[in-house]
């Protein structure tokens, strides 16, 4: 007999977060999926035009930081899970509003957990509330070492420091009131649908368009890059699968230097394109450094490959041509994310109706 559940998903408009919408749409019929996004910059409707027709999904346009809102959407729709990626989650923006980070990174966690404390409230049996964080709350790693799920934590911008404070939280909220929670810190991300102001999606196109592609100092910080699929798939297992109260950490074993990962991604592009090698390298510019930039991230995923069998899919070169692909074949997207015209479509496709 197929499970019913009711889930809450916040931030599924989002880059991440689409994917994960797409899977448990898809993969669970029996489920009901409510998405809840707030639609600023970074949140684009259409990230998930191809399941918004869907009878088990749901978009709902909110604010986690309206307390009262959330606790009635709670009220309404009695959630047996949520998965909260919902996140203010570029550093640069962190530097020059940290305000923002504290209200919706966490205050509006505190007030997911208190809603669904209040509603769970005498009945946790199947509940679950999964909070998805990030490697940076570890801080910055020297040459050698891998963020375990023990590491301390560290954090060096308003960002990372924000989501510390809600991943401390979710655990208080654990051992103080026995709310049913998982957290995983993940590395960093890339893949279709994410927004042009990250490294990747922003040279892609700057490539494409010939413009110069900056990169910080001198392009040698150290990041573990994850493909998006492999992460949504992991949500799932932890989702799922998980041990109530336990953390996992998720990353892709797969380290490049900033400046590495752009002279790969610009041959790439130099074969895609038809130009000549070595003509796309031409645009990368060196930029002035970014305040407190971590050296170096990188991920321990021993504990969520050996207690739940998950593992990425995809090695980098393979998972870098898929995301190359979708970003030519996809340019309208880009084009509607540039001119600011992708903030249009929750009018079009919801307050019309």
């Amino acid at each position: 007999m197929m499970e019913k559940k009711t889930l809450l998903i916040t931030g599924g408009a989002g880059f991440i977060g689409s994917h994960v919408i797409r899977l448990f749409v898809n993969k669970y019929p029996g489920y009901k999926i409510i998405n809840l996004d707030k639609l600023t910059y970074a949140g684009n409707l259409e990230n998930v035009k191809d399941i918004q027709d869907a009878p088990n999904y749901e978009f709902v346009k909110g604010d986690i930081v309206d307390d009262i809102f959330v606790l009635e959407l709670f009220n309404k729709y009695k959630f047996d899970g949520v998965i909260h990626l919902a996140a203010e989650s570029h550093v640069d923006r962190s530097i020059s509003n940290p305000t923002e980070f504290i209200k919706t990174n966490i205050v509006g966690t505190v007030n997911l957990l208190n809603a669904a404390r209040d509603i769970w409230k005498g009945n946790i049996e199947g509940k679950m509330f999964y909070h998805i964080s990030t490697d940076e709350v570890y801080g910055s790693l020297a040459e050698e070492g891998l963020f375990v799920e023990e590491t301390s934590y560290d954090p060096r911008s308003p960002y990372s420091a924000s989501k510390a404070s809600s991943d401390h939280l979710v655990r208080a909220y654990f051992h103080t009131f026995k709310l049913p929670v998982v957290i995983t810190n993940c590395s960093n991300n890339y893949g279709p649908n994410q927004f042009p102001e990250k490294l990747i999606p922003l040279a892609i196109n700057n490539i494409k368009e010939k413009k110069p592609i900056p990169i910080y100092g001198k392009g040698e910080n150290i990041r573990d890059w994850l493909f998006v699929e492999d992460h949504a798939n992991a949500i799932d297992l932890v989702f799922h699968k998980g041990t109530v109260g336990e953390t996992y950490n998720i990353g892709g074993n797969n380290e490049w230097t900033n400046i590495d990962l752009i002279h790969s991604l610009c041959k790439i592009m130099d074969k895609k394109l038809e130009r000549e090698e070595g003509e796309s390298a031409k645009l990368i510019t060196f930029v002035k450094d970014r305040a407190g930039h971590d050296l170096r991230y990188a991920i321990d995923s021993s504990k969520i490959q050996k207690d739940l069998g998950w593992e990425p899919s995809l090695q980098f070169e393979e998972g870098m041509d898929k995301t190359v692909d979708w970003y030519l074949a996809n340019s309208e997207w880009m084009n509607h994310i540039l001119s600011g015209d992708y903030e249009k479509y929750y009018t079009e496709q919801y307050q019309k109706r």
